[in-house]
């Protein structure tokens, strides 16, 4: 026993060092002696607090190493304002220079992502990728509400998209539109319309494009150096990756769901504790990715309380009805769940909302069917089953005697005032206590189906 606990230690603590290990590249390029560290990592996926920590890590492992550069390779379809406001803040804030580069084709820097890369010293992008669209919407896709609340974020975010273009000297109308009118452009509009400054679709090759550029860095201009380079590529930690990957918000919702559903159904059927831990582990992570995002209390009520009326129609039989109002909570509950405070530009799939709804709520009225089915049949087992089934007399009843029924000897009484003869049939019609209270059956041709049936009527 002792030596498996060590095993196990052992291996949580390899399994832990390998979550939190990252893989890192190193090619180098040296000129008269000169080498200066570049530091590239990829940014994919949702812009959230996951990605805005790992950019402030790896901004720390610049500074700590001495980096000359950091390079950021971005594909991301947007997120949230409030980590696209540190993100980019954290940018401007860097002593380090840093490049922005929306890499390999078919990325994108859309909503959030055209704030970061005009936030970046030298913003890059490669043939066929695209930029912008960055008008600010609901978490359910849809725009605000308020009209005038819509126009009060949307002239804020063209603002903050005009100040990042102008610190760089880049075209602010043009980046500003595309928060005003969600334009998007493509790498060479981008170029033409004076909004990134290079297209290149090699590191290497643009990392000599930049080569005695000045830049701004920190409210200071530079002229930036990559004569001689050292390239240092780094990843994300499977514990990073893992943490990017839940925290998107139909990841954690499915999480939320299933893991709840998972709990109730240890509880209504107990027996195991594989459902239950398997829930109580999704319900965590589904929390943890949802501690991440913007929470609604209105739609996380919501979510709860069709749940808990989906569960009661359960037990209160209430023929679907309450399922259908569960149902109805469940779909507002997870549309408006990830609120949008300041226009989070962040999407919740709403075909996996509808996908989850739709399937819970057909578990919960077939399951409703079948209660109501159970609730009609006969009972035909336990005590409830005695009733209405045959006895055989195996003594006189005057008027009490004993009685085969089911295969078992029961003490039996007559009800009324008639008297039943051994070897005679009667029929069940009550249990008082450990008594079968009976009645005669006078049809002979039954005496033979009880012995056939055990006491059961055909």
């Amino acid at each position: 026993m002792k030596r498996f606990i060590q095993k196990v230690i052992l291996l949580t603590a390899v399994l832990f060092f390998c979550l939190n290990t990252s893989v890192t590249i190193v090619c180098s390029s040296e000129v008269d002696g000169v080498t200066h560290l570049v530091l590239s990592t990829e940014l994919t996926g949702v812009v959230g607090i996951s990605m805005e920590n790992y950019i402030n890590k790896i901004l720390e492992q610049g500074i700590e190493e001495k980096a000359s550069l950091i390079l950021f390779q971005l594909d991301t379809p947007g997120g949230l304002v409030t980590s696209m406001r540190g993100i980019t803040n954290a940018i401007l804030d860097s002593q380090i220079p840093i490049i922005v580069w929306v890499s390999p084709r078919g990325s994108r820097a859309a909503s959030a992502g055209a704030f970061i890369v005009q936030a970046a010293s030298i913003a890059a992008m490669a043939p066929g990728t695209n930029i912008g669209a960055a008008h600010p919407v609901q978490a359910s896709g849809g725009d605000v509400p308020s009209e005038e609340m819509n126009k009060k974020i949307t002239n804020d975010l063209a603002a903050q998209i005009r100040s990042l273009a102008q610190l760089h000297g880049r075209d602010s109308e043009k980046c500003s539109k595309m928060v005003t009118e969600s334009i998007s452009l493509t790498a060479e509009e981008a170029l033409d319309a004076r909004v990134i400054d290079i297209i290149e679709s090699d590191l290497g090759s643009l990392l000599k494009r930049v080569e005695g550029r000045a830049i701004l860095v920190a409210g200071e201009k530079r002229i930036l150096s990559t004569a001689g380079y050292e390239l240092k590529r780094v990843e994300m930690t499977p514990r990073e990756k893992v943490l990017q990957f839940i925290s998107s918000p139909t990841v954690a919702y499915l999480l939320l769901m299933v893991g709840i559903y998972a709990i109730i159904f240890e509880v209504l059927s107990p027996g195991g504790f594989v459902m239950g831990v398997a829930g109580a582990v999704m319900v965590l992570l589904g929390a943890y990715g949802l501690r991440m995002l913007p929470i609604n209390g209105a739609g996380i009520i919501l979510l709860l309380a069709g749940i808990a009326v989906m569960v009661l129609d359960l037990f209160v039989g209430g023929i679907g009805i309450l399922s259908l109002f569960g149902m109805a909570a469940l779909i507002v509950g997870s549309l408006i769940v990830f609120r949008a405070p300041g226009g989070e530009l962040l999407n919740v799939s709403l075909n996996v909302i509808v996908g989850v709804v739709l399937a819970i709520s057909i578990f919960f009225l077939m399951a409703i069917t079948l209660i109501l089915r159970t609730m009609r049949n006969k009972a035909s087992s336990g005590r409830e089953g005695l009733v209405g089934s045959f006895a055989e007399a195996i003594e006189d009843l005057e008027p009490e005697g004993m009685v085969r029924c089911h295969g078992e000897i029961w003490k039996a009484r007559i009800k009324g005032d008639q008297n039943i003869k051994k070897g005679t049939v009667a029929r069940v019609v009550k249990i008082e206590g450990l008594v079968l209270l009976v009645e005669p059956f006078e049809r002979k041709d039954e005496k033979k189906e009880v012995h056939k049936n055990d006491g059961n009527p055909v």
